[in-house]
């Protein structure tokens, strides 16, 4: 008898443990998340949402039980990364049960706020269920049933239905130089079987490898034509009068099969994070630099006569002697040290115009086989955002060349290489997310931002197994309310039955495929963004009355130069306005009327035709706003006229905090600022809401806020009269606000206010 109640003891224990293991723990609660999706059906409510998260947990799951059948290879995949390699075996050890764990979480998140759906304390707008083969492209927007939508998917995802039903539905294809079998052009028969048996497919795009080169090529143009590359991503010298060949065969024996298919509609990716850096730093090391053949000398000496004319005037500007300018040298890569001198400014003008011509004629080879062929590039934006000297990249010339805003934008969550700047004030590193997309969006603003490598969750230097989940909300949201259309997030490296794939390097550990609220947040997000659309859109439209005066040739000749403009772009980020760009381009091509003033700041060399539009600009009634008291100087240093108010207004300031001043008074004086106000209490001495206001089609202000402070920031609204009698909705969960909640970091809050007209017994 005590031996069979000793045996049944044991038995319950097992059973009870067996219940207790995170892995039944999370399959018992999908159970429970099926069984309320299917009362929330009933009663008619959007459940999408929820149906993901199931998704998302099965798929995990599996991943957990792989991840647990192979700790070996994790732990090789985390001794890669700085940040895991002391305690890489304990990370494998522990990241099954993290994931198990981090499911159950997510299915209690879920499970929660489904139960307030069902009672009705919340409400929820549908979202579509969006079909990737029925989305056009129509100008600056993706439709859907003739409604605005916002896409994503992940750079390597299995193409499998389970996969594709919520984590995106991207199409396309890849093509390479390697494809050509010869240098008569003629295309390998696996590619074209491919090809011609394609079906038309959803929406998507081509990418086009330029990193590897046939042993034919070599072969034919010799050597050197992989000796000068522009690495890691590009193995030919375009200078080369054998990339042109080369490529513009491919590009003939490719497009004609791909013209006018659905999977072709988000473009054609000339290259993959194109770069061509040609500096060196004494003994530091410059990643990816590198020299320049003969062929780009001449090149160089070519656009040296055109753009000086005489050999004299080279001469004086380089305090030179050559005797023509086929004699012309210049040490490549140039040392960093000349910068701001005559010589440093010229290769890096000349190397930025270099690139732009060859991207040129792509676009020209790939519209003679489809004429209505997209081009666009995946530039780095940091490029222009931290003012990375001699790139090769002009981010506003290949955007204008570019059909769609081609980039791989990235965000901060931390920084394993250094202490960032970012960390006194903010909860994660913006810079490049915001400036970039307000810089694009002002030279190209009827076009989509396709960001074709998302960089907002990881990179080689920012990533946290342990990531708040608040964080990707917040980064998915602010990106698409800046003008993001579609992503290819950075990354999906697991295969459908959970291993790795090959070569992914040390961007795997720590990233989102082990991470499933992380992954759960960023679907979450882009359902609430597809039910909100028609708002999103018109924040990504609204029109930016303040344009900060961007010079290439003060961004050449002082490396200090986009930390100075970026302190007044975050100076005036927390005002609730759309923030611009204005160019000579921009100034000379588009409509003026489209902002009210022009802040020239920190700004002292820019070109003759740069000065000549801001004076003709001033010459028809434009105002701008300068920091500059004393004369301009021209890409030489060389003196030029200060710039006359003429007809227009000509505001002279002393600091930044004054020019700030000047120009919300002149907002204010036409009337142009916000409908409704914020006024925000922090821990830190600068504001950390960063807000937009539009007016929708009820009459109503629906305004979208995002916390990227790093303290909690109590909120006061009002009217921009200073009245406080509106009805205040939140969008996202239907609930009526008495108060604004207390905005956490990364929080986010869309609301709806509705003034009060009518007499009404409420008070201010």
């Amino acid at each position: 008898m005590k031996r069979w109640m000793i045996m049944t003891a044991a038995l319950n224990a097992s059973i009870i443990l067996a219940e207790n293991m995170p892995d039944q723990i999370a399959r018992n609660k999908i159970d429970n998340l099926k069984s309320l999706i299917t009362v929330a059906e009933k009663r008619g409510i959007d459940i999408q949402k929820e149906k993901m998260t199931v998704r998302v947990a099965e798929v995990f799951l599996e991943y957990a039980d792989w991840d647990e059948a192979h700790v070996e290879e994790n732990t090789a995949y985390f001794k890669q990364v700085g940040l895991y390699k002391n305690n890489a075996a304990e990370m494998a050890e522990t990241l099954p049960d993290f994931e198990r764990n981090d499911i159950i979480k997510m299915l209690n998140e879920s499970e929660a706020y489904l139960k307030k759906l069902i009672d009705g304390t919340v409400v929820r707008k549908p979202s579509p269920r969006i079909d990737w083969a029925e989305v056009l492209h129509e100008g600056d927007q993706l439709t859907y049933k003739n409604r605005p939508v916002f896409l994503a998917d992940y750079t390597w995802k299995p193409e499998t239905p389970r996969l594709m039903e919520y984590f995106g539905q991207q199409d396309g294809f890849y093509i390479s130089p390697t494809h050509l079998l010869d240098k008569d052009g003629n295309i390998a028969p696996n590619i074209l079987h491919q090809l011609r048996g394609k079906p038309d497919g959803r929406l998507g795009f081509i990418f086009i490898n330029n990193n590897a080169v046939p042993r034919w090529a070599t072969d034919v143009y010799g050597k050197e034509f992989t000796q000068y590359e522009g690495a890691p991503f590009h193995a030919y010298d375009i200078d080369h009068p054998g990339a042109r060949k080369m490529m513009s065969a491919l590009l003939a024996g490719t497009v004609p099969q791909m013209a006018g298919k659905k999977y072709t509609e988000l473009g054609y990716m000339l290259c993959n994070e194109p770069r061509w850096i040609t500096y060196r730093d004494g003994k530091k090391k410059v990643w990816y630099n590198g020299g320049v053949s003969e062929f780009t000398m001449n090149k160089f000496r070519s656009w040296l006569k055109q753009k000086h004319g005489s050999i004299n005037r080279l001469n004086h500007l380089w305090a030179s002697d050559f005797s023509g300018f086929s004699e012309v040298k210049l040490d490549i890569p140039i040392d960093i040290a000349m910068v701001g001198t005559p010589r440093w400014y010229d290769w890096n003008a000349f190397n930025d115009e270099r690139v732009t011509d060859w991207y040129r004629f792509m676009k020209k080879e790939l519209r003679r086989y489809d004429p209505a062929a997209k081009a666009h590039l995946k530039i780095m934006p940091s490029f222009f955002s931290n003012n990375d000297p001699c790139t090769g990249i002009d981010l506003e010339a290949l955007t204008e060349l570019s059909d769609i805003i081609g980039n791989d934008c990235a965000a901060e969550y931390n920084n394993l290489r250094e202490t960032p700047d970012w960390k006194e004030r903010y909860s994660f590193g913006w810079r490049e997310l915001y400036m970039s997309y307000d810089f694009l969006k002002s030279v190209s603003p009827d076009q989509i931002i396709f960001n074709t490598e998302s960089h907002f969750l990881s990179t080689g230097y920012s990533r946290d197994l342990y990531m708040d989940p608040a964080y990707p909300r917040a980064v998915t949201w602010a990106a698409h309310t800046l003008g993001l259309n579609a992503s290819q997030i950075w990354f999906w490296p697991r295969r459908e039955d959970g291993s790795i794939r090959r070569n992914v390097g040390n961007g795997y550990a720590g990233s989102n495929n082990q991470q499933p609220r992380v992954t759960q947040a960023i679907h979450s997000t882009m359902i609430d963004l597809n039910a909100h659309s028609e708002a999103i859109t018109a924040m990504q439209r609204q029109r930016k009355p303040l344009r900060i005066f961007y010079s290439k040739t003060s961004a050449i000749q002082n490396l200090d130069y986009m930390d100075e403009i970026f302190d007044l772009y975050e100076a005036l980020n927390f005002e609730g306005l759309s923030l611009g760009f204005a160019t000579e381009n921009i100034i000379r091509r588009q409509d003026r009327s489209n902002w009210d003033a022009v802040l020239l700041y920190k700004t002292n060399r820019i070109t003759e035709n740069e000065h000549s539009i801001l004076q003709e600009y001033l010459n028809g009634g434009g105002c701008i706003i300068t920091d500059r008291a004393g004369g301009l100087e021209n890409e030489y240093g060389e003196p030029l006229a200060p710039l006359k108010q003429g007809k227009g207004i000509l505001l002279t300031v002393d600091s930044l905090p004054a020019m700030k001043a000047a120009a919300l008074t002149l907002l204010e004086s036409r009337n142009l600022m916000p409908e409704v106000e914020l006024v925000e209490t922090n821990g830190n001495t600068v504001p950390g809401c960063t807000w937009k206001c539009i007016k929708n089609n009820a009459g109503n202000y629906v305004v979208s806020i995002v916390n990227l402070g790093n303290t909690d920031a109590a909120l006061d609204l009002r009217l921009k009269n200073g009245s406080r009698r509106f009805i205040c909705r939140n969008l996202l969960d239907g609930t009526a606000l008495k108060t604004v909640p207390l905005m956490h970091p990364y929080d986010i809050l869309f609301i709806e206010i509705q003034p009060i007209l009518s007499a009404d017994p409420l008070t201010d």
